[in-house]
């Protein structure tokens, strides 16, 4: 892993990969608007030299993860689906930038095995950080599932970092009469903001 020590500011990008956004059982194209401010925010990160992360979802057909979903298998490793969006795709392979897979919904337990490190050894590396942007989806899960750990990880290390939440960039999908997007979305950053993560817009 790079010397993290130099950065004052990290860029969560949370599973924009095809299997949530392009195609895929868990797929929903609605969420393709959130794109061109993730971009904005990523040529931001790389002119001011700050980390980003990304976050990709990533199972194997044994996961214990699809019974919750359906039994839908969704972003199998070494599948399209598990790749990050050809709009992001090259920015993932910046200098500035680190990838790694998770197996359940939450972004605190993703690791690059590559490599050899997880995101809490991210975290801990990060001694000099005092803002995290999150970008991505699923709002209401795997956006929420992964901030609030990290939020407690910070409270229980006494770390004072702005978390911000950037709710033009952060998207969830719509299933009628099942799923409402604006429904789950408001419980999702009640939670959120109760622990101390700000939502933020361009304005």
């Amino acid at each position: 892993m790079k010397n993290l020590k130099v950065y004052k500011k990290a860029l969560i990008v949370v599973d924009m990969v095809n299997g949530f956004v392009k195609a895929g059982a868990l797929a929903d194209r609605h969420i393709e608007g959130t794109i061109t401010r993730q971009k904005e925010l990523l040529d931001e990160y790389e002119r001011e030299n700050e980390l980003v992360i990304f976050i990709k979802d990533t199972h194997t057909k044994d996961s214990v993860e699809h019974d919750r979903f359906g039994g839908s298998f969704h972003c199998l490793a070494g599948t399209e689906e598990a790749r990050v969006i050809s709009e992001l795709e090259p920015y993932e392979r910046k200098k500035n930038a680190l990838s790694l897979e998770k197996n359940s919904t939450s972004f605190i337990w993703a690791e690059n095995k590559e490599e050899g490190y997880n995101f809490i050894d991210v975290l801990k590396e990060l001694e000099n950080v005092e803002q995290i942007d999150v970008v991505g989806c699923c709002t209401d899960i795997c956006v929420v599932n992964g901030v609030l750990p990290m939020m407690n990880w910070f409270d229980q290390n006494n770390k004072r970092i702005l978390v911000n939440l950037h709710v033009d960039a952060i998207d969830t999908y719509e299933i009628p009469n099942v799923h409402s997007r604006e429904e789950y979305e408001k419980a999702a950053y009640l939670l959120m903001e109760q622990q101390g993560a700000v939502k933020v817009k361009k304005k």
